[in-house]
């Protein structure tokens, strides 16, 4: 029988794909954007600090009224996207990866 690989490993593995490529700094973050089934998220991340710096999804109050119907369609998408430029413009950050 062919063993099935847990979906929280496979995620995983994506992500320590990607850094290990992709590395954000204070002076240029990582923008992460996770879709689920009803929600979209999205960080923009300084790896060098360890932290988040902005972050923006369809479940925040300001992100909530930005769009109509579910939180992980196209219209959620990119009411989230300006909600996090606006809120990356708000604290500085203007280059990104």
């Amino acid at each position: 029988m062919i063993r099935q690989i847990e979906k929280k490993r496979i995620r995983k593995t994506i992500h320590e794909r990607i850094r290990r490529k992709l590395r954000g700094s204070a002076e240029r973050p990582r923008l992460a954007v996770f879709r689920s089934v009803a929600h979209i998220y999205a960080q923009i991340i300084d790896d060098a600090g360890g932290h988040t710096l902005v972050s923006a999804s369809s479940v925040d109050k300001g992100g909530k009224g930005a769009h109509s119907g579910s939180g992980g369609n196209v219209a959620a998408a990119k009411a989230i996207g300006k909600l996090v430029a606006e809120r990356a413009k708000e604290k500085g950050i203007t280059t990104g990866g």
